[in-house]
């Protein structure tokens, strides 16, 4: 049986603080939102997608878990959020890169909303060739982040935090 993508084990492995702000970019119905939320408990958690399916199903689950540290906002990333400037300690894209036409545009909306030292989660298919880690991992350095850790992310995928330089 292959080892597939398992957010809690790596959320378990970053290096988190309870009061921390994080944005996850391309949050779907929040795989990393939820268990993010139950570890970060007087920070805040903002859930950004562009679909407002996703969202609502999101809404629903942190009813469900009593989780009220989310704020959830619909967005295309490609074209900006509302989020403050230097604002979050960490940033995730997890299977948001692959699908995204402008990932320079996201990738440096992140670097936008990060505190200087924030960090950036990237986790996305290792098999989808227009997102080979080599091609992330030098789009997401040209933008001014360091390469800080690998993760064990699954045998589809991997996943890289970065720092903001």
């Amino acid at each position: 049986m292959s080892d597939f993508l398992n957010p809690k084990k790596i959320i378990e492995e970053l290096p988190l603080e309870e009061e921390m702000n994080i944005a996850d970019f391309g949050c779907g119905s929040g795989g990393w939102v939820i268990p993010l939320a139950k570890k970060i408990k007087s920070g805040k958690i903002y859930a950004l997608d562009v679909l407002k399916e996703a969202l609502s199903a999101l809404r629903s689950s942190a009813e469900m878990e009593k989780v009220y540290n989310i704020r959830l906002l619909e967005c295309d990333l490609e074209r900006g959020t509302p989020l403050h400037s230097d604002y979050f300690d960490l940033v995730i894209m997890s299977n948001l890169l692959f699908q995204t036409e402008d990932k320079d545009a996201v990738i440096s909306e992140a670097r936008r909303v990060l505190k200087k030292k924030g960090r950036l989660l990237v986790v996305d298919w290792s098999i989808k060739e227009d997102v080979a880690e080599e091609l992330i991992n030098e789009k997401i350095k040209e933008k001014g982040f360091l390469s800080i850790k690998k993760f064990d992310a699954g045998d589809s995928h991997f996943a890289i935090l970065y720092e903001k330089k």
